[in-house]
């Protein structure tokens, strides 16, 4: 969901506004991610909107959710991050080991901007594995 206006729209087709966007995934753990969402999503999305937040969007997976955030600016993020509402959301995750991940852009994807590089080639293209020579072994006679 989006909140805009006619004067955002036309800064936006003039290229003056920027976004930083943030990830929030979840995985599931004890509970399901979707649960979390359920649980905590709302509260959420009011402290992004109150603090600067300018679009946001949720994705679902098998294996988890994905909260990705905008911000006009780095600060609004930090100060959004610091909210006893949304550290209590991220404490309540349901692995809090291994089933939270926070990063900056977007979710999921490369945006074309920032294209996926090319994994290393496995078996053709690789180098061989260096070996040892076979020590010589010499018999004296005599």
């Amino acid at each position: 969901m989006t909140f805009w206006s006619p004067e955002s729209s036309a800064r936006y087709r003039r290229g003056t506004v920027s976004k930083y966007w943030w990830s929030i995934e979840v995985l599931d753990g004890a509970f399901s991610a979707e649960q979390w969402r359920a649980a905590h999503g709302a509260a959420l999305i009011e402290a992004s909107i109150t603090n600067g937040g300018c679009d946001w969007d949720w994705q679902r997976h098998s294996w988890g959710v994905i909260f990705e955030i905008a911000f006009r600016d780095a600060d609004a993020w930090h100060a959004f991050r610091r909210l006893p509402a949304v550290t209590a959301a991220l404490d309540a995750v349901p692995d809090p080991v291994n089933g939270l991940m926070i990063y900056q852009g977007r979710g999921g994807s490369s945006a074309s901007s920032d294209p996926r590089r090319p994994l290393p080639r496995a078996g053709a293209g690789a180098a061989e594995i260096p070996r040892e020579p076979e020590p010589v072994i010499v018999a004296h006679l005599g």
